[in-house]
């Protein structure tokens, strides 16, 4: 599954060019998408990737005290009962991490490359047929997944990196609370299971960002524009998406000044990786890595409300490991 580091290059230089030839059509892209001024009717749309709950087996694991994050990845892994439950021989994955921002991995910016490598390896493991790995940047999507690490990190464990191009947005109702037509990143909707890998940190407007507001990445258009009403565009986006497996990366948190940091100094190594089948527990455990409660954070109140799991984290079966 390895390829050489030449290779590599070549291949992520072949992918700028790509980028670089679509960058005056995907303006038009970055023009789209709106509120649901008028409140739709009907179903919201969703995509369901979830597998059932199993008594055998923690329903959120907290895993910590190692310095090596791919060993934190597989003990929270393992506490759910192993990515065997989650996976079946032939499936395609897609996994999610945030690769918005053009920072290396110490700024705590983006999600762990070593986290990353670790899910694409359990993920072939388990009988995986081929696993994706991609995002929709904020900053040029080229260097974000070069700085980040983890373009490498995924593709020299056998993962297809997928950059984000016009022509991989397709435009959808999503008929959310505030959500209408958006232009939706479509390799997320063509899988069979979808894993969701946040980073946990600060964020200047959320107060906390990890695998609800991770969805964002699943957008096109303006996304800022959603600042205006940023609890319910995304309890909006995980009502759209709800994962197989969610693993959030608290290797190292960014404290403050996010989304972006930029100075080492506002992250801290905290040793931690959470896994769960329960997206809104993972960010009301991973928020207290922070500072901040589950009740300073209006989405996991509204993503309770909404049924897409618990923002009381304790109330579930939970593994320290």
């Amino acid at each position: 599954m390895r390829i050489p580091r030449r290779e590599a290059i070549k291949r992520i230089g072949t992918a700028g060019a790509i980028l670089g030839a679509s960058a005056v059509a995907a303006r038009t892209l970055f023009d789209q998408g709106g509120f649901d001024v008028t409140k739709s009717k009907g179903a919201r749309q969703t995509r369901d990737y979830r597998i059932g709950d199993d008594a055998a087996f923690a329903q959120l694991a907290i895993a910590k005290n190692d310095t090596d994050a791919a060993a934190l990845t597989r003990k929270a892994v393992d506490a759910l009962g192993g990515m065997r439950r989650f996976i079946s021989n032939g499936d395609v994955v897609v996994i999610k991490p945030n690769i918005g921002w053009d920072r290396a991995p110490i700024h705590a910016a983006n999600t762990n490359p070593a986290v990353v490598a670790e899910v694409v390896r359990l993920v072939y493991d388990a009988g995986a047929k081929h696993v994706v790995v991609t995002d929709a940047s904020c900053n040029e999507p080229n260097r974000c997944f070069q700085r980040s690490g983890i373009w490498n990190a995924a593709y020299e464990n056998g993962a297809e990196v997928i950059l984000p191009v016009e022509s991989r947005f397709k435009s959808m109702r999503l008929k959310g609370e505030v959500l209408d037509e958006w232009p939706v990143y479509t390799p997320l909707m063509n899988a069979d299971k979808v894993i969701n890998i946040p980073v946990a940190k600060h964020h200047n407007l959320a107060g906390y960002t990890g695998a609800m507001k991770n969805w964002y990445g699943v957008l096109g258009g303006r996304r800022n524009r959603l600042h205006q009403n940023i609890d319910v565009s995304v309890a909006d986006l995980a009502t759209f998406m709800q994962p197989t497996l969610t693993i959030v990366d608290a290797v190292r948190v960014l404290m403050r000044n996010g989304p972006q940091g930029g100075n080492v100094a506002d992250a801290k190594d905290t040793h931690t990786v959470i896994a769960s089948i329960d997206q809104v527990a993972a960010d009301a455990y991973g928020c207290t890595l922070i500072g901040k409660t589950p009740e300073e954070l209006p989405y996991l109140k509204m993503g309770t409300e909404r049924g897409l799991g618990t923002m009381d984290w304790q109330s579930l079966r939970t593994a320290l490991v």
